[in-house]
């Protein structure tokens, strides 16, 4: 078959080749009434494929050229010095936390012990790093329609142990980036944004509209599936300040201090003439270690569908906008009964989801019941209060691990009450509107709940 071709005739005609399977075989059916509207799902075409194929056919598998090319992308698209990719948000998270605690922070070096400010509403990985590193999280109630942190609270939760602050912006809604970062400068905290919710979501600060994930001093981001763009498994970690990005990438590949990429030696000119700790003089540079690391990288492969994605994305986020405002005009009737989800001031989110709060004599679980009998997917806020689950059994029977200021109200709430449905770019009006109707239905069933 390829004879007669060369290496880039043969790879052009596997590619188009790919193309034309994904036109034929992996286009969605226009939806009925019946079908299933899962809450999130991927949204691409033959590009994404071609990409995938065209780095497989390389064998390189690790980061490589679509890696560089998907960092340099991103941080453009953010408009922010440093990205770094990793395999999963959960990783990103891990990263950017154990960032903080590096030797070269100096006084500012989180420590074993010392308190890091959050909330248990949310998702888990936001708070096992802390926990896993033997640092305690302060655990902060948050505000309902918004479901981000009640910033009144943060005073109350900082003592002489704070170190930093690590919070998500719930489902595409930021936190109040104004008076949180104002805060962190009051005490010298750092601030580390869990962007991996809210990628392309906007917010106006000292008169310039940033997008989230950059006005901390670190932002993360998530690629699995369900998020605002796939590379199957995915991550990143970004920031503006140079220090913090060389801890990142010694973190993430290996805990070396060495910076040149896979495959690559010796870029400074001096892999064998300096000294490291007590190692002796002219010690490979590429297997000295300055932390203790780990092996995060992403591969190629994920890149390439990322970059693919990454030309997509501006219209997902303005399609997610247009779902989430055309489902809240369709459950505006029933307000009396549902508390609908607000924005943040000062902010455009890029909406991952459409939360729904069940009032006084709704019970949550018929009307998610319903809505999912009818075809349509739920999904709880993420863990609700995680410090009622398993995972904490022994801290709280020991009375350590953790702190909680004040009480957690409205968290508890949002575990008893609270639900959301997706807003995903492949949805259509028609699949809009059939969710809004299914959720009005099943409100007739779920009346006489909890008072």
């Amino acid at each position: 078959m390829f004879e007669q071709k060369t290496e880039a005739q043969a790879r052009q005609e596997i590619l188009e080749l790919v193309g034309e399977y994904c036109d034929r075989f992996h286009q969605k059916k226009p939806f009925q009434e019946g079908d299933r509207i899962p809450y999130a799902s991927r949204v691409y075409d033959r590009q994404e494929m071609m990409n995938l194929v065209d780095s497989s056919l390389e064998f390189w598998l690790t980061s490589g050229r679509y890696t560089e090319e998907f960092e340099k992308k991103l941080a453009e698209y953010l408009e922010i010095r440093y990205c770094s990719l990793v395999n999963s948000g959960s990783s990103a998270n891990l990263l950017a936390f154990m960032a903080l605690t590096s030797p070269l922070l100096g006084d500012r070096q989180i420590r074993r012990g010392d308190e890091v400010i959050t909330v248990a509403a949310g998702f888990p990985t936001t708070v096992t790093p802390v926990i896993q590193y033997g640092a305690v999280p302060v655990f902060v109630d948050v505000t309902i329609p918004q479901y981000n942190i009640d910033t009144d609270m943060l005073e109350e939760a900082c003592s002489e142990r704070t170190k930093a602050v690590m919070l998500a912006h719930t489902l595409g809604n930021p936190f109040d980036l104004e008076k949180v970062r104002a805060f962190c400068k009051k005490h010298g905290l750092w601030l580390v944004e869990d962007n991996c919710d809210a990628l392309g979501t906007r917010y106006v600060i000292d008169g310039k509209e940033k997008f989230s994930g950059t006005i901390g001093d670190i932002g993360t981001s998530s690629f699995y599936p369900p998020h605002h763009m796939t590379m199957g498994e995915g991550g990143a970690v970004y920031t503006d300040n140079p220090l913090l990005h060389k801890i990142i990438r010694s973190f993430r590949d290996w805990g070396r201090d060495c910076v040149c990429p896979s495959g690559r030696d010796n870029l400074c000119g001096h892999r064998f003439d300096r000294q490291y700790g007590q190692l002796p003089l002219g010690y490979d540079h590429k297997y000295v270690y300055s932390h203790f690391g780990y092996n995060l990288k992403a591969t190629d492969m994920q890149a390439a569908v990322g970059c693919a994605q990454l030309e997509k994305f501006p219209s997902f986020v303005e399609r997610r906008r247009h779902n989430f405002d055309r489902l809240y005009k369709g459950l505006e009737a029933v307000e009396d009964r549902l508390i609908l989800p607000r924005a943040a001031e000062h902010a455009r989110p890029s909406w991952f989801g459409f939360l729904i709060t069940c009032r006084e004599g709704v019970d949550r679980n018929r009307l998610v019941q319903y809505t999912e009998f009818r075809g349509v997917q739920t999904r709880m806020l993420f863990a609700g209060n995680l410090t009622r689950h398993p995972c904490f059994d022994q801290m709280r029977e020991q009375g350590r691990g953790y702190r909680i200021a004040g009480s957690l109200v409205n968290t508890d709430r949002i575990m008893r009450d609270t639900f959301w449905v997706g807003v995903y770019p492949g949805m259509t009006d028609e699949m809009i509107d059939y969710m809004a109707a299914v959720i009005r239905e099943g409100l007739e069933t779920a009346a006489g709940g909890r008072e």
